[in-house]
This record gives structure tokens, C-alpha cells and sequence, in this order.
């Protein structure tokens, strides 16, 4: 089941929800201005699913502020024993990960 896009001027979020997982196409940047939008989308939608897939092949870009959001996705869906997957990440964005030593948000 899709539902509409949520979108911000940097970033269009698109959801397609299955009964096994959720799935976030996060397409555009994730950056100050788009962060609020993103971290209020998946801390509506952690509670309603078991596993929430954020697919990041058509995120152009990654700040500071957009990696805060997903530490805090990750750590609101351990909270309430959900699953948080990034697929399909940015050299960009990898990179960032790698950098911060937040890789454990790859596993």
C-alpha cells in the first residue's frame, strides 16, 4: 500500500508499507532543513512496523543534521524492539558513517 509523498524543497519521502516492513524512499538531500521533516515521518511510522527500510539511492546528500535523525531512528526503533536497514547508501554518505564511527547504523 503507497501512501503520498511527504516533501520538503531538499527532500521528497515516498512510503510503501507492507505487512513485513516499511519502506522510505528518501529522494534528495537530508540536511538541516530536511531533517525535521524526515525525523517526524519515521518516528511516525517505527511504532506501526516491524522493519523500517530507509532506501537512500536517490539521496544526493548527507549533513551533520540528517545523521543525527537516523542515530535517532535507530535508537527509537531498538527502544521498541523495531529494525532499522539503510539501503543502497551513498559513497558520500558511507563515508560520513564511516567517519563518525556510526557504522553499527549499517548492520
Amino acid at each position: 500500500m503507497a501512501q503520498a509523498p511527504l516533501a520538503t524543497p531538499e527532500l521528497k519521502l515516498e512510503v510503501v508499507a507492507t505487512p513485513e516492513e516499511t519502506v522510505v524512499r528518501c529522494i534528495g538531500k537530508i540536511i538541516f532543513t530536511s531533517s525535521a521533516a524526515l525525523q517526524t515521518e519515521l518516528r511516525r511510522l517505527i511504532p506501526d512496523t516491524k522493519c523500517l527500510v530507509l532506501d537512500l539511492a536517490e539521496m544526493t546528500y548527507l549533513d551533520s543534521f540528517g545523521l543525527g535523525v537516523l542515530v535517532g531512528a535507530h535508537l527509537s526503533a531498538k527502544r521498541q524492539q523495531r529494525q532499522l536497514k539503510l539501503i543502497n547508501i551513498s559513497p558520500q554518505a558511507l563515508q560520513l558513517v564511516q567517519v563518525t564511527h556510526l557504522t553499527y547504523l549499517l548492520e
